[in-house]
């Protein structure tokens, strides 16, 4: 069953078995500090591993205070102006360990090397990209769960694709002979002015056509057009590939977080890349 996405007070927060967490995914200023011992008890309650949460920096100290821990941090995340550290609570401690920590630093050092590498470079892409429609989120569906065993979100069901169009999700798609063969969204938050790049998937039949690169550079491309400031992706650690597209257009390592997200049959950890999309002081 996937996790469920509800209110407290004026924040979002998601939870449940399959990522054994609690996110707080957006934090009403007004709710803090209440809002910590909240997410503690229902935490305990439910038996979750992990409370990760995602604050402006202002709001941090009384999560850092009630024993949350820095693991990153995105700058100019609200409005061009205010950071959004990224925080998490262990509590099963056995959660805050890495066995693999050898193979994710040298992922991390692979797309450092290759930083800013295909900002001058990139040229058209090999199949048409456009954006999806409510008729796409069937074939979407179908390529997201042969792609994924498992997602923190969940995209493997049309009803909620077709309805996250409807809010603040740009889907992309690249097409072969009219078949869906990579997707890609744009998550936006109009009032911070950010948006996640996410939900990046090729089927294995289309890849090394650098079809992720070209999806990003498309959603860039139309998130500057809509006015978004900072762009930011939590990406899977353990997967090179993704790591090294962030890296090459020119985003910068924000942090890991540690055993965060279950995702293609595993909880694994998850590493933050951000961009500034529109110069400090160039904004409208």
């Amino acid at each position: 069953m996937p996790d469920i996405i509800e209110e407290v007070g004026g924040s979002t927060i998601q939870h449940g078995e399959e990522n054994d967490r609690i996110y707080l995914m957006k934090l009403d200023p007004v709710d803090a500090p209440e809002i910590v011992p909240e997410l503690e008890r229902l935490a305990t309650d439910r038996g979750y591993g992990k409370i990760f949460a995602k604050v402006p920096a202002p709001q941090s100290p009384c999560f850092l205070e009630a024993g949350y821990r820095r693991e990153a941090r995105v700058p100019d995340f609200y409005e061009g102006r205010e950071d959004a550290l990224f925080l998490s609570r262990f509590l099963d401690q056995e959660r805050a360990l890495e066995t693999d920590r050898d193979r994710l630093d040298g992922n991390l050092q692979l797309a450092a090397a290759r930083h800013g590498e295909a900002l001058q470079e990139i040229g058209k892409p090999p199949l048409p990209i456009a954006p999806a429609g409510s008729r796409d989120a069937a074939e979407m569906a179908a390529v997201y769960r042969e792609v994924f065993a498992s997602y923190p979100f969940p995209i493997h069901d049309p009803d909620y694709l077709a309805r996250t169009m409807t809010e603040n999700f740009h889907y992309f798609l690249a097409r072969e002979d009219e078949r869906i063969v990579a997707i890609s969204s744009a998550e936006t938050d109009p009032a911070a002015r950010n948006v996640e790049m996410t939900d990046f998937a090729t089927l294995p039949a289309a890849r090394g056509k650098s079809l992720a690169t070209h999806l990003l550079l498309r959603m860039e491309r139309e998130m500057r057009r809509l006015g978004f400031l900072v762009a930011y992706t939590i990406a899977r650690a353990l997967s090179p590939g993704m790591n090294i597209t962030f890296s090459r257009l020119g985003y910068d390592f924000g942090g890991r977080l540690v055993n965060n997200t279950n995702i293609s049959g595993r909880i694994e950890s998850m590493n933050v890349w951000y961009k500034r999309l529109v110069a400090a002081g160039a904004e409208g």
